[in-house]
């Protein structure tokens, strides 16, 4: 098996810090008092519940299910900037822009 195909520990810090960056640049574009933003901030609860979700499973050693949880955390930050309700400032590294 290659290093490629081995889920470590570290790999999965690797993905946690890929997570925690992007959810520090994704900024929410104005919908101040809208069901956009209602929305948006459900999104962003089930991003930072999947990254806490994913560090208690790392912190157990479950390493699977750390890092689909990490996925997940990254997905719904990532839904956000695709649908235009996050800011991803022009970073096609951390997200998969517009």
């Amino acid at each position: 098996m290659s290093d490629l195909e081995t889920l470590t520990p570290e790999r999965v810090v690797h993905y946690l810090d890929i997570t925690r960056r992007a959810r520090a640049k994704a900024t929410p574009v104005p919908h101040e008092g809208t069901q956009e933003r209602s929305q948006l901030e459900v999104m962003l609860r089930m991003a930072d519940d999947y990254a806490s979700d994913a560090k208690h499973f790392l912190d157990t050693g479950d390493l699977v299910r750390a890092f689909g949880a990490i996925n997940y955390a990254h997905a719904w930050i990532d839904a956000g900037v695709k649908i235009g309700w996050l800011d991803g400032h022009g970073d096609d590294v951390l997200f998969t822009l517009p």
